[in-house]
């Protein structure tokens, strides 16, 4: 696996991505960090042709998307951070990845949320909804 910036432009998401459906999904949750701070988190994705296909990420993708959109910066000067895949990896192997990225995103439960709130507002930091 190589980590690397890739175009928003040379991004397409999988057909296999276990995601993937024909209505996009909800993003608003994960938009005002997407505008704040840009990705944070690699898309896992693949080589396609002369582009890459997006195994895992597809909402990271989506967000970007649209806040390019709403600032009017073409896609090609859009850089996302990819963790990229070997060339050779078989569709159920891909599968599997993007099956183990989804499943591991636990999310904190409401002790471990009030504790990290709790330290931003100790430092300083506002918390917005």
């Amino acid at each position: 696996m190589k980590l690397r910036p890739i175009a928003l432009g040379d991004l397409s998401i999988a057909s296999i991505n276990l995601r993937h459906g024909k209505t996009a999904p909800d993003v608003s949750d994960i938009l005002p960090s997407i505008r704040a701070r840009g990705v944070l988190q690699p898309l896992l994705v693949r080589p396609s042709g002369m582009s890459f296909e997006i195994v895992a990420g597809r909402r990271r993708y989506l967000a970007e998307s649209a806040v390019a959109h709403e600032a009017g910066v073409p896609i090609e000067e859009v850089l996302l951070p990819c963790a990229v895949i070997l060339e050779d990896t078989t569709d159920p192997d891909a599968m599997e990845a993007s099956l183990i990225e989804n499943v591991a995103q636990a999310p904190m439960d409401e002790v471990e949320e009030y504790e990290a709130f709790a330290s931003l507002i100790r430092q300083g930091r506002r918390c917005e909804s």
